[in-house]
């Protein structure tokens, strides 16, 4: 079993390694070479390799400036430091959880408004389907905007932000799943003389749930999409957006790369965290894995 999970992963991280560091050279090549023309000097290619993986600037770091610059920053700095990526991770989780929070039960109850009204169907889902049309990075500096300007600041407007990408793939999960017991076990249910709640709690719910984990989880992931996209227009100065920004202004490519792991690392913790609330519910439930 380990070794089927172990190896197509380490695989395809070795595969990834590789054409990086041949990337990693390619990218910085032109770098070091017009540094030793303006020097006056002749370098070799085996020079050009070995100083394309020590640029303090590089257009694209090496994989060990990157784990370098992850271990100085998450284990070697406090974790109250401004300069330490657990505590910039931290005011983003902060956000992107009450957005998920948000963005789920609003989901949920709109999926089960959806099911039971036809009139809610028909005119909130083409809503519901438009709104996600609209470019975040465009809606998100006008919500800022708008929040500020009627005096909320702090964690809500960005969570808000992720509240708007994550509600979407939960109400459409939840939707499906609320639908998906066929027409024979509705009608065991109404033999039984079972009203709507009764047939919800005991039927619709229940056979939602592998609809829901899934929503959750790709919920979770743009959770934390949205509170980055949200740190960037406001001008923040702690979390992962604002070290993102930073990085940029400054030129600081392996901040930059750092924040992306950090941010790639907190996602895929938060997914595995709903995958095994998932297990535990589904084997509570009596589901067979």
């Amino acid at each position: 079993m380990l070794r089927e999970r172990v190896l197509p992963v380490a695989t395809v991280v070795f595969a990834i390694l590789a054409i990086w560091c041949v990337f990693v050279v390619v990218m910085n090549r032109q770098f070091v070479e017009d540094q030793a023309r303006r020097a006056g000097q002749e370098i070799s290619f085996a020079e050009v390799v070995k100083q394309s993986y020590t640029l303090e600037r590089p257009v694209l770091p090496s994989p060990h400036q990157v784990a370098a610059e992850l271990w100085s920053t998450t284990v070697e700095k406090k974790i109250t430091s401004k300069r330490s990526l657990v505590y910039h991770a931290w005011i983003t989780l902060s956000s992107t959880l009450l957005g998920f929070a948000i963005g789920s039960g609003f989901g949920i109850i709109l999926a089960i408004a959806i099911v039971h009204n036809r009139t809610m169907e028909r005119s909130m889902m083409p809503w519901i389907i438009a709104s996600q049309t609209i470019p975040i990075i465009a809606i998100a500096p006008m919500l800022i905007v708008v929040l500020n300007a009627i005096g909320i600041t702090g964690l809500l407007p960005k969570a808000l932000i992720s509240t708007y990408l994550s509600f979407f793939p939960v109400a459409v999960g939840m939707v499906s799943g609320l639908r998906s017991p066929d027409q024979l076990q509705l009608d065991l249910m109404r033999t039984y003389n079972a009203n709507d709640r009764q047939v919800l709690w005991k039927l619709r719910l229940p056979s939602a749930m592998p609809y829901l984990f899934t929503s959750l989880k790709i919920a979770i992931a743009i959770s934390l999409v949205g509170a980055i996209i949200a740190e960037l227009p406001t001008g923040a100065v702690a979390g992962l957006g604002a070290r993102l920004l930073s990085g940029s202004y400054y030129g600081q490519t392996v901040q930059i790369w750092s924040a992306l792991f950090m941010a790639a690392i907190l996602a895929s913790v938060l997914v595995a965290i709903v995958g095994l609330a998932q297990t535990a519910v589904l084997k509570r439930m009596g589901a067979r894995p």
